[in-house]
């Protein structure tokens, strides 16, 4: 059973300068949260309780939001303000959430690593922040079953148009009996878009067995100088069952917010934005409006 999530925090956010100068990206809100709580909430409706935060240097932030805040709980309950209480608690509540410092900063496969004593002998699962699923879509229970039926790794796939496969862990597969779960043969990282094995991308959302720490351990860095998860996984994917190998891949097709990159981040916003009561209605006929205006405020 798995009961423990990793959540990789210690990324630098350059793609958001200057606004994350000072500002962990993990903190920018989408609406009125912050990125990392959709990512812990999704985790514990996925029955994940126990939650590592990997983090760095200036993500004290982090740690500041997921703890109680006295002073302001006393004063909206002094004004009673039960809505705005409750929401402040919730973030508080959600989990019993851990935290380790990544240190250097070398790579996705590294920061996992750094999971390896809260861990232990458990599968796992790791979400990435990047990678916001929307909560109607329950991909990671999802996951949770494939493991339970097949054993070893899972990561989550969706096929994506060939010409962004660059971006992205790409895996080759082999169908199985059942339309959303696909055997994973090899992975590469980020290949050119002519060398790219399939359309079947990974996205952000692993449980994996602790037989990959040890790969990890002695994984050498890539290209760039970081240790890649991938390179991990493809070790995962040859070694026999019974020493925690094979890998499977569930194929998503549900809603995907990419908050990685402005472009992504601002589409998240608006579409979790048009789903709130006290928001929706009225942002989507701002929105009516201004399209249908041919933009008169001389945004292009």
């Amino acid at each position: 059973m798995v009961r423990k999530a990793v959540i990789p925090a210690a990324g630098l956010g350059t793609r958001f300068l200057p606004a994350t100068k000072a500002t962990p990206k993990e903190m920018l809100p989408v609406v009125d949260r912050p990125a990392i709580q959709y990512v812990v909430e999704e985790a514990v409706s996925a029955g994940f309780h126990d939650i590592l935060l990997v983090t760095g240097r200036n993500k004290r932030a982090l740690e500041d939001h997921f703890d109680r805040a006295y002073e302001l709980e006393s004063a909206l309950e002094l004004r009673g303000d039960t809505a705005r209480l409750d929401e402040v608690r919730r973030s508080s509540d959600l989990a019993r959430i851990h935290y380790v410092r990544q240190g250097d900063p070398r790579g996705l496969g590294h920061a996992v690593l750094q999971a390896a004593d809260h861990v232990g002998n458990e599968p796992f699962a790791v979400l990435l922040g990047d990678d916001l699923i929307d909560d109607r879509d329950p991909l990671l229970a999802r996951m949770c079953e494939v493991r339970d039926q097949r054993g070893g790794s899972v990561i989550a796939l969706m096929r994506m148009p060939r010409s962004v496969l660059s971006m992205y862990g790409v895996a080759s597969v082999v169908a199985t009996d059942e339309p959303d779960v696909m055997f994973v043969q090899d992975l590469v990282e980020k290949p050119p878009v002519d060398e790219a094995p399939s359309d079947y991308a990974v996205i952000g959302r692993y449980l994996l067995d602790p037989a990959v720490f040890a790969i990890l351990e002695q994984t050498k860095p890539g290209r760039s100088g970081e240790i890649q998860l991938t390179d991990a996984l493809r070790v995962l994917a040859t070694m026999p069952a019974a020493e925690g190998g094979g890998v499977h891949g569930v194929v998503f097709s549900g809603r995907r917010y990419d908050t990685g990159d402005k472009l992504g981040w601002l589409q998240a916003t608006i579409r979790l934005a048009v789903r709130r009561p006290e928001l929706g209605s009225d942002l989507r006929a701002w929105l009516k409006d201004f399209v249908a205006s041919d933009f008169p405020d001389g945004a292009a």
